[in-house]
């Protein structure tokens, strides 16, 4: 039987779909059902995002266009087609014969899964205003509905003035690309009422209007910086007492011809409804996926949300490639180690052919302008490589194809992938090893001047590259060279282990390196400490800086400068000694805040534990005094890996802590509110913990075996996690804890895969099936249940 939600929602299209051609209608039944989150007054002058996968617009939640950004300075914001901007943004005046009022100051903002809405509170004019919007799935545009709702006993007559500034401009690096910007020419076509913008010199255009027939239009000079225009369109709108009027407006564009700009304004304006269900639609399934249920509401909707987030970041340019970017505003093109990190969390919620797409888009580049397996770093729409690659991206690329491997099982995916690999791995070693100590030079994730030795984390990720070449070779049925690639992962381990680790500080080491690298370090770090007013951090490293001086040596050494977040990586990686792990993970404690963990621990102070309120950036751009959510999610890896998910559940609420903070319904790349409103690599932060270690599923689809272990935190008396895709299986656990009963139930949607759960044997304990059948093994202080039934749960008691 049908869902009557559904019979109501088809009976609906049915009355719109008789309609006029041009699509005209109140979105408001669309989406009164799904998830929203409103924003704070606090942050109404702050940004918002309206994504989408062509196009997206980035302006203020009060409903106005500030120039945002700093890569291309004031002009990260508006709408954007890369590789080219449309315009700065656009704006609404109202003129009574007595009156003009600007709807630039919203009373509230409320955020949708894919899209967003601003009301206008005009009490002194009896009228509410809301503006929604939305861009609809692979197309280069957006659509702007306006409803005016009169609360007036009478007649309101007044001029509707739609203003839109164009800024036909190109993206970051567009001059290396041959893309020059020039001024903006004007056209209105008065067979379509809209104004048609084109930049002067290049094919590109964006057209805008609605379906009314304006009383006035003229153009003139943008108000914002550059070459752009401000077209005007002036309505004549007559409410009547408690009449609610719609203006759906069209913002479409290209860059490549007049005709792809007229074909989708005409598409977006006819078919706008069709393409809110459709998103809304595609929404709700990515909710479905990897659908969390636990007792902290809060962190489940975190969680829900980091996945709509993951599909804002989603930006295709035929041209170039489709892919993830790394964050909005100023991050909305493709990075190397950024992804590295986010699409494993991309694997983890069932978001598969983005991760493809990425990791393609990657290669195929790297390939084009390095050659020699090197992966790059940072990249613009336009397809100009800014940074061929810092050092740590290439061994990191090597673990990405292993791990999305072992989810898929594909081996043309990794036969396709692996000779990137072998040559990265080749390059990392061969030229960047000048030493031979098998620890390669340069910079990792910390861009720190001079900081560009031998780096914990390069070495670290260099590990778990071999680790995990060496598995990748076995399977490829290249012994020998998974022999070769596996001893160099053993020497790794031991020697990081021994030549990283700093006894005196319970931590291992930011580098190794020479004296003099060392003390030319600490002298800028102590005047990074005294500017940001760090006594406790000036000490520590004055008193470093006497022990090399009285202790001179020409080896290379470990050296603790700065306590950046990387010097947790080898617990993040499950390669630290135990007992090294929780001394050092006790040492990571002291450098947090509310929200999580500092990216450089010497910006701490003593206040850290109790600062709760906004982070102040610099007035440049700037991550000094940085709190963020990937040094804070690796640390929630890292407590796992050692068998402590209470502690890894505290960095996941510091996390959470953030979300909704400034942006409803996303979490900012620097905690709380700071730096770009949503980050790619937060996925990575919350799913791994979640996903792999509170639930524990390891997947190792090429055998079509899953493994589960779970870990959950004590807090948590019931969990699940629905609709985990692992190849053409998908499986949910579900996890209860009452009365000293504790049941762990599995399902599966294959009946040819194992489902291989592991559970500690403990003396005091019995377990038992419940429900399905399965093999029995104990190994060493655990018991692994084998089984390949639909269903199968197993209860542990206590006596």
């Amino acid at each position: 039987m049908k869902n009557p939600a559904s019979i109501i929602l088809l009976i609906f299209l049915l009355i719109i779909s008789c309609n006029s051609a041009t699509d005209n209608n109140d979105f408001s039944e669309i989406i009164k059902d799904s998830p929203f989150i409103n924003g704070k007054s606090d942050y109404l002058n702050s940004p918002y995002v309206t994504a989408g996968d062509r196009v997206y617009m980035v302006g203020h939640q009060n409903g106005s266009f500030p120039d945002l950004g700093w890569h291309v300075k004031g002009e990260m914001g508006g709408i954007w087609d890369h590789p080219i901007k449309l315009m700065d943004g656009f704006e609404v005046t109202l003129n009574w014969q007595d009156q003009s009022l600007k709807l630039d100051s919203a009373t509230s903002f409320v955020n949708y899964p894919y899209a967003n809405k601003h009301t206008y509170n005009l009490s002194e004019n009896n009228m509410q205003i809301e503006r929604f919007q939305f861009v609809p799935d692979g197309k280069e545009g957006i659509l702007i509905q306006y409803k005016l709702k009169s609360r007036s006993d009478e007649v309101q007559n007044f001029d509707f003035v739609f203003s839109g500034f164009s800024d036909l401009r190109p993206v970051w690096l567009g001059e290396r690309t041959g893309m020059i910007d020039s001024e903006d020419k004007a056209e209105f076509l008065k067979n379509s009422n809209t104004w048609l913008l084109k930049d002067n010199k290049n094919p590109w255009y964006v057209i805008f209007g609605t379906h009314m027939q304006p009383s006035e239009y003229s153009f003139e000079k943008s108000i914002h910086h550059g070459l752009g225009i401000s077209g005007n369109l002036t309505y004549k709108i007559s409410l009547q007492p408690n009449e609610i009027k719609i203006l759906n407006f069209t913002i479409a564009g290209s860059y490549q011809s007049k005709e792809q700009a007229l074909a989708t304004y005409d598409s977006i304006q006819n078919k706008s409804t069709d393409y809110l269900i459709s998103k809304k639609q595609r929404y709700s399934q990515l909710a479905e996926q990897s659908k969390l249920t636990i007792p902290d509401k809060e962190l489940q909707n975190a969680f829900e949300w980091l996945k709509y987030n993951c599909d804002w970041l989603i930006r295709d340019v035929p041209e170039i490639g489709r892919g993830i970017t790394a964050g909005i505003p100023d991050y909305p093109w493709w990075f190397g180690v950024d992804s590295e990190y986010a699409l494993q969390g991309y694997m983890a919620i069932g978001q598969t052919d983005i991760v493809y797409k990425t990791i393609h888009l990657l290669d195929s580049v790297s390939e084009a302008v390095n050659g020699n397996g090197r992966i790059l770093h940072e990249m613009s729409t336009n397809g100009a490589v800014f940074n061929k690659g810092n050092i740590n991206e290439t061994p990191q690329f090597a673990s990405l194809i292993w791990q999305i491997y072992l989810w898929n099982g594909d081996l043309q995916f990794l036969e396709k992938y692996f000779p990137t690999i072998q040559k990265g791995l080749n390059w990392l070693m061969s030229e960047n090893d000048s030493n031979k100590n098998l620890f390669p030079d340069g910079f990792g994730m910390m861009e720190i001047h001079g900081l560009d030795s031998e780096m914990i984390d390069v070495a670290v990720y260099t590990q778990r590259a071999f680790a995990d070449a060496s598995k990748m070779a076995k399977e490829l049925r290249e012994d020998s060279l998974a022999s070769n690639y596996g001893k160099i992962a053993g020497t790794l381990k031991d020697k990081i282990n021994k030549e990283f680790w700093a006894e005196d500080f319970n931590s291992y080491a930011d580098f190794i390196g020479t004296d003099k690298q060392a003390l030319h370090l600490i002298d800028d770090a102590i005047i990074r400490a005294d500017t940001l007013n760090k006594p406790w951090a000036i000490e520590e490293l004055e008193e470093t800086k006497k022990s090399i001086l009285d202790n001179p040596s020409r080896e290379l050494k470990p050296f603790v400068l700065h306590h950046n977040w990387v010097v947790n990586t080898p617990m993040e990686m499950k390669i630290a000694e135990n007992n090294k792990a929780i001394k050092a993970l006790q040492t990571s404690e002291k450098f947090v805040n509310p929200f999580g963990v500092f990216v450089t621990g010497i910006d701490r102070d003593a206040s850290a534990g109790s600062d709760d309120g906004s982070f102040k950036g610099s007035k440049i751009f700037s991550y000094t005094g940085a709190v963020m959510t990937l040094p804070t999610g690796v640390l929630a890896i890292a407590e796992n890996n050692y068998g402590r998910p209470d502690n890894a559940l505290n960095y996941l609420k510091r996390m959470t802590r953030t979300f909704s903070y400034a942006l409803p319904g996303s979490i900012y790349e620097v905690s709380p509110d700071y730096g770009m409103i949503t980050q790619a690599w937060n996925i990575y932060s919350f799913a791994i913990p979640v996903i792999h270690q509170f639930f524990g599923i390891q997947p190792s689809a090429s055998e079509k075996k899953i493994q589960i272990m779970v870990q959950m935190p004590e807090e948590w008396n019931s969990a699940s996690l629905e609709n985990v895709i692992v190849a053409e299986n998908k499986i949910s656990v579900f996890f209860e804890k009452k009365d000293k009963v504790t049941t762990v139930r599995v399902t599966q949607s294959q009946n040819d895969w194992t489902l291989e759960i592991v559970l500690p044997k403990i003396e005091s304990r019995n377990y038992i099936i419940v429900k399905g059948s399965a093999e029995i093994t104990t190994i060493e202080n655990q018991i692994f249940y084998f089984s390949k039934d639909p269903i199968i749960e197993i209860k542990t008691t206590s006596e």
